[in-house]
């Protein structure tokens, strides 16, 4: 910035910034016609664009401005960034709103003229930003992120302040909203935790009160099957009859695809496979055989809540059941697994607590435990605990236990590691098993309900 335009953000007769309080403002529409100018005058990046929950920042002293940061929602997907979280792929697309990231950070002073300004604006912003994003948005983010330009910046700032460094980028830019190009220039990636445990609480089972409005995604972009198995299922899909007449717009064999996939990924209605089916990339929908909006377009329509909902109503059950169960029973070994945990004793005092495959009856893992119940290390719970615990991974797989397991730890150990679990609740247990009595009794079926009239 040249000297002449400093001079015209600075209060005349104040000559010396240091020292005095720093304050960290969100400004409001009154002033976001400056922010821009300043931004795409003197950034190297220009103004930029908003993206998702948005938020400007001005450090100032005295009422001056020294420093515009901008505030937007982080990278879809960087695997240091993800690998350093260590979330599962849908806990990254259903919590994703709880990492932000620092999208523009500008000093409005002459270089060197206030030693440290940088590194004092930053750790003043970090102090704040919980506060004021869960102020404007109603939820408080856990991890910031950015990036540096390796060629132009060393990014000591960043690391002043308490940010590390997770490595370089690969060089690619976004292109459209599934297609990314090179462009030559790789940035470090800096992060930093917005308070303590920040990345353990990001895979934990349950968010803090304060964190949950920004974790309620429903996994937008992310599919419970690989490439190549939706292609097989849609095949086997597509074989299932039509009830429909000949003039109809989406084959059946991609909207019973959909329906699959939906269920497999845990919706429970029409109204959740609907949603599901609109979240789909172009990419995805292309790949399904859908058809086009327009006959020159190439963006794919998806079926709506009256298509779904007449096919689902007119279709031959049995025939879909049989090219469901025909085309599991082909990739038997391919898809998510379910493990069996449970223990064997002889006299209830010596025996062997096993994980095993459901199918196969196959050990994955065992481990002694000297009786069934009651306390102690090598008491069963606590032996199948730390079995589940030694699991590096469970993503795609599907614990099932006797009510002896349903334990807080247990649950717990699963989900961290990205598993889903089916746990017995008797009477016995009464608070979970009320808890589950109340969640469930209320459940939609997949069609909705119809209603008896009743009198006026």
């Amino acid at each position: 910035m040249k000297t002449s335009q400093r001079k015209q953000n600075r209060r005349s007769g104040d000559s010396s910034l240091s020292g005095n309080p720093l304050e960290i403002r969100v400004i409001g529409a009154k002033d976001r016609k400056r922010f821009n100018a300043l931004m795409g005058q003197y950034h190297y990046l220009g103004e930029g664009r908003p993206a998702g929950d948005t938020m400007r920042m001005v450090a100032e002293i005295d009422g001056e401005w020294i420093g515009l940061l901008m505030w937007g929602s982080a990278a879809y997907c960087l695997k240091p960034r993800d690998a350093f979280i260590g979330w599962t792929t849908t806990q990254r697309a259903q919590r994703q709103k709880l990492v932000v990231q620092n999208r523009r950070f500008l000093l409005l002073t002459e270089r060197g003229q206030h030693p440290n300004l940088a590194s004092r604006i930053l750790g003043a912003v970090i102090r704040d930003l919980p506060r004021l994003w869960f102020d404007a948005f109603g939820y408080e983010p856990l991890l910031a992120e950015t990036f540096t330009d390796i060629e132009a910046y060393e990014g000591t700032c960043y690391k002043a302040s308490g940010w590390r460094t997770l490595g370089k980028t690969k060089g690619y830019s976004r292109d459209r909203a599934d297609f990314y190009v090179p462009n030559d220039r790789p940035k470090k990636l800096w992060v930093r935790e917005l308070r303590k445990n920040a990345t353990a609480l990001l895979r934990a089972m349950e968010l803090p009160q304060e964190c949950r409005k920004g974790a309620q995604s429903d996994a937008d972009g992310v599919l419970p099957l690989q490439k190549k198995m939706i292609e097989s299922l849609h095949e086997a899909l597509c074989k299932v009859p039509d009830p429909r007449a000949r003039n109809r717009t989406f084959h059946i064999g991609s909207i019973l695809t959909i329906v699959a996939m939906a269920i497999f990924s845990g919706h429970q209605n029409l109204v959740q496979i609907v949603r599901f089916a609109d979240r789909l990339r172009n990419d995805q929908r292309k790949e399904l055989g859908l058809p086009r909006f327009k006959p020159n377009s190439s963006y794919r329509k998806v079926p709506s809540y009256k298509v779904f909902y007449n096919i689902l109503r007119k279709i031959d059950i049995d025939a879909f059941a049989q090219c469901l169960s025909h085309w599991l029973a082909e990739h038997s070994g391919t898809l998510p697994t379910a493990l069996a945990l449970d223990g064997k004793f002889i006299g209830n005092t010596v025996g062997i607590v096993c994980m095993v495959d459901h199918e196969t009856g196959a050990p994955r893992a065992m481990t002694k435990a000297s009786k069934k119940e009651g306390e102690g290390r090598d008491c069963e719970i606590k032996a199948g605990q730390r079995m589940i615990e030694r699991e590096s991974d469970l993503s795609n797989t599907l614990i099932t236990a006797d009510a002896l397991h349903t334990q807080r730890r247990t649950a717990h150990a699963i989900v961290q590691r990205g598993g889903d679990f089916i746990l017995q609740a008797k009477d016995n247990q009464k608070t979970v098993h009320n808890l589950a009595a109340n969640l469930s009794k209320d459940l939609p079926p997949l069609l909705p309900v119809r209603r008896k009239p009743t009198d006026a």
